[in-house]
């Protein structure tokens, strides 16, 4: 079966910087680019079109839609089939626990779930010093982030790191640990 890693966690809890060391760890690791319609920052991402949008919702190709920062940002079925060939494991960088619901319920995969936290502070401070320029927007995300989790208790994470507490290669050293264990 498919094997992928959903990283869960508020804005610059270090979804990105995790993922960078899994890969530069295991080649199998990759980052899932997530399809963006809108504007801003372009890197992370697969840009795509409101006629791109409307195709793949006709089709049911649209596993998770969130809408933040004026963007839409899709996780949609051909680009996981995509992400997963050749025996892949694609990282999943997603900011609400709906959204790790919707994929394990619609993309039949192991999925292993790791939740990230940062306190609001450090998301401020990193935010800014990546030069963000929409840092309160992301405090905002923060604060949905841990309401998120606080009204979805139910949900069993694999995995939970504190960012403020170890180093990008720590976090990615046990990450692979759990997937070479087969969580």
């Amino acid at each position: 079966m498919s094997q992928g890693i959903l990283l869960y966690g508020p804005p610059a809890s270090g979804k990105d910087t995790i993922t960078t060391a899994l890969c530069e760890h295991n080649d199998t690791y990759r980052a899932f680019m997530r399809l963006k319609i809108g504007s801003g920052r372009t890197r992370g991402y697969r840009m795509g079109s409101a006629d791109q949008l409307a195709e793949l919702e006709a089709r049911g190709d649209v596993i998770y839609r969130n809408d933040r920062y004026s963007n839409i940002y899709l996780v949609d079925r051909p680009g996981l089939v995509q992400a997963m060939k050749d025996g892949c494991i694609p990282i999943l960088h997603l900011g609400q626990v709906a959204g790790l619901e919707a994929v394990v319920e619609k993309f039949p995969a192991s999925w292993t779930s790791v939740l990230l936290w940062c306190s609001r502070e450090s998301t401020g401070t990193r935010s800014k010093r990546r030069g963000d320029s929409d840092t309160e927007a992301r405090l905002a995300a923060w604060d949905a982030t841990a309401q998120d989790i606080e009204t979805s208790s139910d949900f069993a994470w694999d995995l939970q790191l504190d960012t403020d507490a170890m180093s990008p290669a720590e976090a990615a050293q046990e990450i692979d640990l759990l997937i070479r264990r087969g969580v």
